[in-house]
């Protein structure tokens, strides 16, 4: 039996594609899972893993030419590896913020401010979740939100990492504030050198868009802008690299803090 693209379209069904993202999806038990198609042939220590997960959920395998993977995702990588999952299911913003105020450690949110390209996304999330952030907060509108490209992208971390969506950004910080977190923004031209920065407190970075980086009313929430000191003369580095930065910057001065 085919899978029929008007299926596959559905907003009630996904397809996340490669063998390191579909572990994930596996590993985590975050979504219902529909059915595993593996291309023919296809062996190895990862897809082993990936037939066992699948028999322990009792996902149903299916074993199709790779052509027929081909046609299901548009042409799109797959080595091989595709499952069909329903849709992502977001966190309540404010059950996040709950949770990350309450732990252990200092609290350590992420807020993106308007990224658009789902692999921008992937990245960043990817960075995030090993960084060891709580969680992230995406706005409603106007953002790229948790797609198969962005799974993809992340190999699989989105299903590791609390995600949550919100209608305002600037509410969600206030909030945020008024429970002990700093709003920490950031911007390429303007602010307090990072390195210099102290991140230890509990907080919540922001990173804005890929084209106009932080929106006004987004900047005027935050209590201190940073930027990343560079040496040549590229103005700034991208979304994904610069929210790398930042966030290992933090779980760095936190490591130190705690030795």
């Amino acid at each position: 039996m085919k899978i029929h693209r008007e299926r596959v379209a559905s907003p009630d069904v996904d397809i996340v594609a490669g063998p390191r993202a579909v572990l994930e999806v596996l590993r985590a038990g975050k979504r219902a899972v529909r059915r595993l198609i593996l291309a023919r042939q296809e062996a190895g220590a990862t897809i082993e893993a990936i037939r066992a997960l699948a028999r322990t959920r009792q996902v149903p395998v299916e074993i199709r030419p790779r052509d027929e993977l081909d046609r299901i995702v548009h042409g799109a990588t797959h080595q091989g590896v595709l499952v069909e999952v329903g849709p992502f299911p977001y966190a309540e913003a404010e059950t996040l913020l709950a949770q990350a105020a309450a732990g252990a450690a200092p609290g350590f949110l992420l807020a993106l401010d308007g990224i658009q390209d789902p692999q921008n996304l992937g990245a960043i999330i990817r960075s995030a979740e090993a960084a060891g952030v709580h969680g992230c907060i995406l706005p409603r509108d106007r953002a790229a939100t948790v797609t198969a490209a962005a799974v993809r992208t992340s190999a699989g971390a989105t299903e590791h990492l609390p995600i949550a969506h919100v209608t305002n950004l600037a509410t969600f910080l206030e909030s945020a504030k008024s429970l002990g977190f700093w709003a920490v923004g950031t911007d390429s031209a303007a602010g307090r050198d990072l390195f210099a920065a102290d991140l230890t407190d509990p907080l919540v970075l922001v990173i804005g868009g890929e084209e106009r980086g932080l929106r006004h009313l987004t900047k005027t929430r935050c209590d201190l802008i940073v930027n990343i000191p560079s040496r040549g003369r590229v103005a700034s580095l991208n979304a994904s690299a610069a929210a790398a930065v930042c966030l290992f910057e933090v779980a760095r001065q936190r490591r130190q803090k705690t030795r």
